[in-house]
């Protein structure tokens, strides 16, 4: 038996972390001792204890237990067990455990619907994803969600310590293990338990009478970088990204880089800052477009991890740089107007002139003072100014002043 499973927690009180949900005054615990027993659904990163606290709730309920991973199940698994609820001893039902359950597909997790809903089966699930994304609407509107959150290390410091001890008795030694090596393999695990017992088991290994902290630091080294290029990981630590450099922040800027590209991602990484650079800095700092753009070029030439050098110049440059998102919110603007049906109609004078009914009223700025001259451009039911406003920062509000300036001049020509 791995050793995860022989220090796997028996009750609410000794599972790692959770404080949110398995403290005394915790709403669900309070549903959980109070009998009644809702289809839930537990989300959140591996290690985190969701496969416990589903073993745990369903010791405490008085019904038949059946559980399947759903990255090996088929259909025909679910079917065989679904059978079973309509044995003579499963008159209270049956909880069912799936784990992993956005491996099952939509059909998969239909199969379930009909059981769930009349009370047969109480389905306990758990996913590494996003439930809200990953699960079947109509199965996830039965269901109660709660998210499980990374563990603190001082949360496994119990579990490491119980862990510790299994080593020792059956191992016949008597090796000696301080806080600070506990501390040293948690900080080193990304809050996910399971994979702080394995650095845990292979640093006992690794060490002859004393567990020392430098060693459990060397062990440790990069198993804490948790990065899903297709998971909630993936898109939380972008969306963190570009949030930090809208938001003026370096610091916070340059750490989820470093988050990103230690993760491997390096394509994701530049698609992102030449997103940032046009939509968040814009119009406020319009060369900082190509400067990002010869970091991207540089960074895609020489590779991981020199790439990480070009890429943090860019990062830097666009978080402290001016800000502003006048050209995207104008862009669409004009997008919700164009799906409100509004538009359609061009000014006959601005169509192909090769067009047989093309109208010759059109006036061509650059024989008029200043290349500029009034006419209406935009179609009859969309009134001016309506999509385009200019920004505060120093260049928007300088091509304000020449907007102002050609058209007043124009203004005066007229009279």
């Amino acid at each position: 038996m791995p050793l995860a499973d022989k220090v796997r927690p028996n009750s609410f009180d000794e599972v790692a972390g959770q404080k949110h949900l398995l403290s005394r005054n915790a709403p669900f615990r309070r549903i959980i001792e109070s009998g009644h027993l809702p289809s839930l659904v537990f989300h959140g990163p591996p290690g985190t204890g969701k496969t416990t606290v589903a073993e745990i709730v369903a010791r405490s309920a008085c019904k038949e237990f059946y559980r399947i991973n759903a990255t090996v199940a088929s259909l025909s698994d679910i079917k065989d067990i679904l059978s079973f609820s309509h044995s003579i001893t499963a008159t209270d039902g049956i909880i069912l455990y799936i784990d992993e359950i956005q491996y099952f597909n939509k059909k998969q997790q239909q199969s379930l619907l009909e059981y769930v809903e009349d009370g047969r089966v109480t389905l306990i699930s758990s996913t590494t994803e996003n439930p809200f994304f990953s699960l079947y609407p109509a199965l996830l509107s039965r269901s109660s969600v709660f998210e499980f959150k990374p563990v603190d290390a001082e949360d496994m410091l119990p579990a490491l310590r119980r862990a510790f001890d299994i080593c020792n008795k059956e191992e016949g030694m008597n090796k000696e293990c301080s806080d600070e090596a506990l501390l040293t393999v948690a900080n080193g695990c990304g809050g996910d338990v399971r994979k702080a017992i394995g650095a845990l088991e292979n640093l006992y290994f690794a060490s002859e009478t004393v567990l020392e902290p430098e060693l459990a630091k060397q062990l440790a080294q990069r198993s804490g970088i948790r990065f899903d290029r297709d998971g909630n990981e993936h898109y939380d630590l972008l969306s963190a990204f570009q949030k930090s450099i809208r938001g003026s922040d370096p610091d916070a800027a340059v750490f989820y880089l470093a988050r990103i590209l230690e993760g491997g991602d390096l394509i994701s990484a530049c698609r992102r800052l030449m997103i940032i650079a046009c939509e968040d800095i814009g119009l406020a700092y319009p060369s900082c477009i190509p400067i990002v753009k010869a970091c991207v070029d540089i960074a895609n030439s020489v590779g991981l991890p020199e790439a990480s050098l070009p890429l943090a110049d860019a990062v830097v440059l666009l978080a402290t740089a001016p800000k502003s998102n006048s050209a995207h919110d104008a862009y669409f603007a004009a997008v919700e107007a164009i799906n409100s049906g509004r538009g359609r109609d061009i000014p006959s004078y601005l169509r192909d002139t090769h067009r047989p009914d093309a109208d010759n009223g059109y006036k061509y700025p650059h024989i008029y003072k200043n290349h500029y001259v009034e006419q209406r451009y935009l179609p009859p039911d969309i009134k001016e100014g309506e999509f385009y406003k200019f920004g505060d920062n120093k260049l928007e509000r300088a091509a304000l002043e020449y907007y102002k300036l050609i058209r007043g001049i124009s203004e005066k020509d007229k009279k």
